[in-house]
């Protein structure tokens, strides 16, 4: 039933002519029951059944056959106009028809203008055929005449109202097309956004842990290719590193494919102790003296998981480019959260100007955690870096970061 109101018609319109569908056959075969029983005999009974027929065949046209080249809506609505004009010459039940049909002008008019334009050639048409046949009498003017523009007065209101209705339905589906789309764009960039960010930790996660390692191998292999003569016995251990190395690194890139993490990162109350295995296996490789206070802070996966990183960082910094002889490390638990301080007393650098990754993927990790990254460095002084990461739950984060801010400024 939806091709009857045309393409342009909304929805409503085509829930109206199914549940009208059937009340007008039934009230179509009433009044034709109402004619051949109670109409006068004679030709005027037979020619209003005839109009009441052409009618009736038109709109079982358009119901089973909306797609015909003969009767369209226009069509129909002119037969009904003629209908009513003849059925009200012949005092037909002309009044029943015209109530009966009356949403028809509404449905198949396709916009406000025309559906008023036939109705009103329909109220003509009824009150033309009416006049024919009463002339200016009394009966016309207050029977006919007025009843007459009483209905179609309530059709118009009602017609207009509907029309209205139609069209702030039709205004919220497109705003609702509107919504949809956008969400659709949103989540588009969501989807966008997250796999840049993952893209960004696994880059991140491949420097802290894979990159590391390989350039330990690297310095540790030049190591021993310079010394197999004159000491293989340091030759031979800087091997064993460089093989311990790369299992660790096998390890990692595992772990990393498989999107875990380290077993010894992630258990409960380890945090000290694997920072003590990486301070003693740096110190070995490097030859440096590691000065080390670390307190066994109980934490979270992901703060310990940050804190192993930005030691392994901080540590490769001081094999690539501080020139130290002694690196000092801190691992302290403090009212505000927990602190990691590596101290080395290098060639120094300034902050400002420093463009490496290491040092934003550090910024980057402990700002995900509410944390934040402090490097204190010059020239010749040596470089201080200190890790803070808030150890809170989330109903007071906003009131121990206050605390932290305080502390630390």
């Amino acid at each position: 039933m939806t091709a009857l109101a045309g393409p342009s018609a909304d929805s409503f319109w085509a829930a109206s002519l199914r549940r009208w569908n059937a009340v007008c056959w039934i009230l179509f075969a009433l009044m034709a029951l109402g004619l051949a029983v109670k109409d006068q005999p004679g030709g005027s009974r037979y020619l209003a059944i005839a109009l009441l027929g052409c009618v009736m065949v038109c709109y079982a046209l358009l119901d089973r056959f909306p797609g015909n080249p003969f009767v369209r809506p226009h069509v129909y609505l002119c037969v009904l106009v003629l209908a009513l004009g003849g059925l009200a010459y012949l005092r037909s039940s002309y009044a029943a028809l015209f109530m009966v049909t009356l949403p028809h002008y509404w449905m198949f008019g396709r916009t406000p203008r025309v559906s008023m334009g036939f109705l009103g050639l329909a109220t003509a048409a009824t009150v033309a055929g009416t006049w024919l046949r009463q002339g200016w009498s009394l009966e016309f003017f207050s029977e006919t005449l007025v009843s007459t523009l009483v209905v179609v007065a309530v059709g118009v209101l009602i017609g207009l109202w509907a029309h209205s209705v139609v069209d702030q339905s039709a205004e919220r589906a497109r705003l609702i097309v509107e919504l949809e789309r956008t969400q659709e764009e949103l989540s588009e960039a969501h989807q966008r956004q997250g796999a840049a960010d993952e893209r960004e930790r696994m880059a991140r996660d491949i420097h802290d842990t894979l990159a590391q390692g390989f350039a330990s191998i690297v310095v540790l292999a030049e190591a021993a290719r310079a010394g197999l003569a004159s000491d293989p016995a340091r030759s031979t251990r800087q091997l064993c590193s460089i093989e311990s190395t790369a299992r660790e690194n096998l390890a990692e890139a595992r772990e990393l494919v498989s999107s875990a993490h380290r077993q010894d990162v992630a258990a409960a109350g380890s945090v000290a102790q694997t920072l003590r295995r990486i301070l003693d296996r740096f110190a070995e490789d490097s030859g440096l003296t590691v000065a080390a206070e670390l307190t066994d802070v109980v934490c979270d996966q992901q703060t310990r998981i940050a804190l192993l990183r930005c030691t392994q960082e901080s540590l490769a910094n001081v094999r690539k480019h501080a020139r130290a002889s002694t690196v000092g490390v801190i691992l302290a638990h403090r009212p505000y959260g927990v602190e990691l301080e590596v101290t080395d007393d290098g060639a120094g650098f300034v902050p400002e100007e420093s463009m490496g990754f290491g040092l934003y993927g550090m910024r980057k990790r402990l700002a995900e955690l509410g944390g934040r990254l402090t490097v204190t460095s010059s020239v010749g002084d040596g470089t201080r870096v200190l890790a803070v990461i808030p150890l809170e739950t989330p109903a007071g984060r906003g009131e121990e970061r206050d605390t932290e801010s305080e502390a630390t400024g």
